[in-house]
């Protein structure tokens, strides 16, 4: 497995060996201690799986209290990822990171507790899988409006389609319950 710093602290991006042959191919999707040693704290308790089609974007979400450190990897088709540190007092607060998942790259990235997470969809459809630290907590849920111009986040769709609740979201700067940083 190789492991790429992102340039946000805590995020991490991991490309899993493919091993294959004429029959397909085999990789191993998770091991607890390889990913502890590559920074990913586990353990998790829950895992999560959504289709959606091309232009779909599902974020920016997070919990705060009872925070979730999620490992997210797409299944089926491709999509743009992103993480954004909301973490007040971090020197990265309102920074984003964002990469390519999708079924051909293999890849995989931990977006830590603190961070608010989207996606949107590149691909006529995709199924995109997390694990989760921590529960799914509604009440503690908070939304970051995905098209906050603070946060500068190129989205690579022209019109995506949201829900209600995300294009009703507020705008960074007015959450007022948002997870501390702790150096």
């Amino acid at each position: 497995m190789q492991t790429i710093e992102a340039s946000l602290p805590g995020v991490i991006v991991f490309e899993p060996r493919r091993f294959g042959d004429a029959r397909g191919f085999f990789v191993e999707t998770f091991q607890a201690e390889r990913y502890a040693a590559a920074g990913v704290p586990g353990p998790f308790v829950q895992d999560n799986l959504s289709r959606s089609s091309r232009d779909v974007l599902r974020g920016l979400h997070l919990q705060n209290p009872h925070s979730q450190g999620k490992l997210v990897s797409v299944l089926r088709g491709a999509v743009l990822d992103v993480a954004v540190d909301v973490r007040v007092g971090s020197p990265t607060f309102g920074k984003h990171f964002a990469t390519e998942l999708s079924e051909e790259n293999g890849r995989q990235m931990f977006v830590p507790r603190g961070f608010a997470h989207g996606f949107v969809v590149l691909s006529e459809t995709a199924d995109f899988f997390y694990k989760c630290d921590g529960p799914y907590s509604p009440k503690n849920e908070i939304t970051v409006r995905w098209c906050d111009p603070a946060l500068g986040i190129d989205w690579r769709v022209a019109t995506p389609q949201v829900s209600a609740k995300d294009a009703a979201a507020p705008l960074l700067s007015e959450i007022p319950n948002l997870p501390r940083y702790e150096g």
